[in-house]
C-alpha cells in the first residue's frame, strides 16, 4: 500500500504540470550551459557596474529553483541534463535523447515539429554538441558526433544556426555516408556560411543550416575575443524571421561557452558570455512584447560548472568585480598564443618571455606601484612559475591560463571550487503565456513536461 501511495504521489505532480498549460504559438527556450545562480548574479553585478544596467534574464517575472541530478549521478553532465530538459525523462550521464534502458525519447522540439510548428536550434558551440543534440538526437553516447549529426539531418527541423559540426566527415564511423554538409544539401538544407551567408537567408528559402565559423567542429569565438558577430542573438533574430508562420514556432538557443569558460575558471570571459547570452534572450523578450498573447519565453541552465563562489577570503566582505575588466582576452586566446610562443622558442622559452603575454591578457602586473590592486605578490609569481613549467611540457594545456585567471578572479572577490560540474540547482525564469508554471521549486524534467503541453 505504501509503495502504491508513493507512486501516486510521484505521478500526480507530473499530471498537474500540464493540466492548465495553454497552447502557445511562439515558444522560446534559452539554456545557459553551466549557468546557475552564481553565474547569473556575478554577471548582473558586473553589468551594473560596467554597463550601468543589469541583465534581462534576472528581471523576468517568474522564477523557479530547479534540480538537476541525472538518473545515475547527483552531479549531471550536459547530455543527461539536456535530455531531461528536452524530453522530460532522467537518463544516465553521457546519454542523448534515450532513457536509462536506451529507449528513444521524444523531445519538445519533436513534439512541436509533429504538431506542424517550425523548429529552430541555435548554439554558440557545435551543432552536434550535447545540449542542442538532446532536442533531435537519440544515442547512448554523446561522443558519437557523426551519428548525432545524422540524426540532426533526419530531424527535418527547419533551422540550425551557430557553430560548426564536429567530426562532420568521420569516415571511421560505421554509419558513414559522406560529409554531413553534402548530405544536408541532398536533404534540401540551404547552407549559409558566416555573417554574409546568414544575412542572405530569406523567408521562403526553406530549411537552412547557418554556420558562423567554417565546416569543422569550430564553435563561435568567445565574445571577449571577437564580438563582431554573428552572435547567437543574430541567429535568434534570423530564426524568427525565417520561421514565423501561422502554425507557430519552437526555438531553442544555447549559450554553450558559459560552461567552457567555467571549466577554465575564467570569470572575466564568463561575464562576457553571460551578457552575450542575455542579448539573445532580449531578442525573445522583445518579440514577446509585440506578441504578448502568443509568446512564452523560458530561460534556464542545465547545471552549474566550476563551483563559482561570490566571495573570497582574501577580500573579506568586499567585492571588486569591476577588476575583471582588466582582462582583455579569454583563457583560450592566451593558450593559443602561449603554444605559439613555445613553438617559436623551443626549449629556450623562459618565464620572462611569457610575462608580457600574461600582463597583456589578464591585466596582472609583475612590477606594480605600491597599492596597485593588479600587482602580483611573491606567492602569486611562484604559482605562475609552477603553472608555466607544467604548461611548457604541454603547451596546449590549461595550467598557466587557469592560474592567471584564478589570481585575477581572487582579486575581484571571486573563487572557484572545481574545474568540473557541481550539483548546485539552477534558476529557471519565465515570462509570457504559462509563465506562472515556472514558480517555486521544480525538477529539470518539468521544463519539458510544461513545454510539451505548450507546443502540442
Amino acid at each position: 500500500m505504501l509503495k502504491v501511495l508513493i507512486l501516486l504521489l510521484s505521478i500526480v505532480p507530473s499530471l498537474c504540470l500540464g493540466a492548465d498549460i495553454k497552447p502557445v504559438k511562439y515558444v522560446f527556450l534559452f539554456i545557459g550551459d553551466g549557468m546557475s545562480i552564481p553565474q547569473r548574479m556575478a554577471a548582473e553585478e558586473y553589468s551594473n557596474i560596467v554597463n550601468g544596467r543589469g541583465l534581462a534574464i534576472n528581471a523576468m517575472k517568474y522564477k523557479a529553483l530547479t534540480r538537476t541530478r541525472s538518473a545515475d549521478s547527483f552531479i549531471t553532465d550536459s547530455a543527461a541534463s539536456g535530455t531531461a530538459i528536452a524530453c522530460g525523462t532522467k537518463t544516465k550521464n553521457g546519454s542523448i535523447g534515450v532513457d536509462v534502458s536506451g529507449a528513444r525519447l521524444q523531445s519538445i522540439a519533436e513534439v512541436a515539429r509533429d504538431s506542424g510548428r517550425k523548429v529552430g536550434i541555435i548554439t554558440c558551440v557545435t551543432l552536434n554538441h550535447a545540449t542542442p543534440a538532446a532536442f533531435y538526437a537519440h544515442n547512448k553516447s554523446r561522443g558519437n558526433y557523426y551519428e548525432i549529426a545524422l540524426d540532426m539531418l533526419d530531424s527535418n527541423f527547419d533551422f540550425f544556426g551557430g557553430g560548426g559540426i564536429q567530426m562532420y566527415d568521420n569516415s571511421k564511423s560505421k554509419r558513414y555516408k559522406g560529409s554531413i554538409f553534402d548530405l544536408a544539401a541532398e536533404k534540401s538544407y540551404k547552407l549559409a556560411w558566416g555573417a554574409e551567408g546568414l544575412a542572405a537567408l530569406k523567408p521562403g528559402d526553406g530549411k537552412a543550416i547557418a554556420v558562423g565559423t567554417g565546416k569543422g567542429g569550430v564553435p563561435l569565438p568567445y565574445r571577449i575575443d571577437n564580438s563582431s558577430g554573428p552572435r547567437i542573438a543574430d541567429y535568434a533574430k534570423k530564426a524568427i524571421e525565417l520561421l514565423d508562420n501561422d502554425r507557430g514556432v519552437f526555438i531553442m538557443v544555447e549559450g554553450g561557452k558559459i560552461d567552457w569558460t567555467c571549466h577554465a575558471n575564467d570569470a572575466a570571459t564568463l561575464m562576457h558570455e553571460v551578457m552575450d547570452f542575455d542579448n539573445a534572450v532580449k531578442v525573445g523578450l522583445e518579440f514577446a512584447k509585440n506578441h504578448p498573447q502568443d509568446t512564452l519565453v523560458v530561460v534556464t541552465g542545465d547545471h552549474e560548472t566550476g563551483g563559482l563562489t561570490l566571495g573570497f577570503g582574501g577580500t573579506g566582505y568586499k567585492s571588486y568585480i569591476e577588476r575583471l575588466a582588466f582582462q582583455k582576452k579569454s583563457w583560450e586566446s592566451f593558450r593559443g598564443k602561449f603554444a605559439k610562443l613555445v613553438k617559436q622558442k623551443g626549449k629556450d622559452v623562459s618565464f620572462d618571455d611569457v610575462k608580457p603575454l600574461i600582463e597583456g591578457t589578464f591585466g596582472l602586473k609583475f612590477l606594480a606601484k605600491k597599492g596597485d590592486p593588479m600587482g602580483l605578490s611573491k606567492s602569486d609569481v611562484e604559482l605562475l612559475k609552477e603553472a608555466f613549467a607544467r604548461n611548457v611540457e604541454s603547451p596546449s594545456g590549461r595550467a598557466l591560463p587557469v592560474a592567471c585567471a584564478k589570481i585575477l578572479d581572487n582579486k575581484a572577490g571571486l573563487g572557484w571550487t572545481s574545474g568540473a560540474h557541481t550539483a548546485l540547482p539552477v534558476e529557471t525564469s519565465a515570462e509570457g503565456v504559462n509563465a506562472h508554471a515556472f514558480s517555486g521549486g521544480i525538477d529539470n524534467t518539468d521544463i519539458a513536461k510544461i513545454l510539451k503541453s505548450a507546443v502540442r
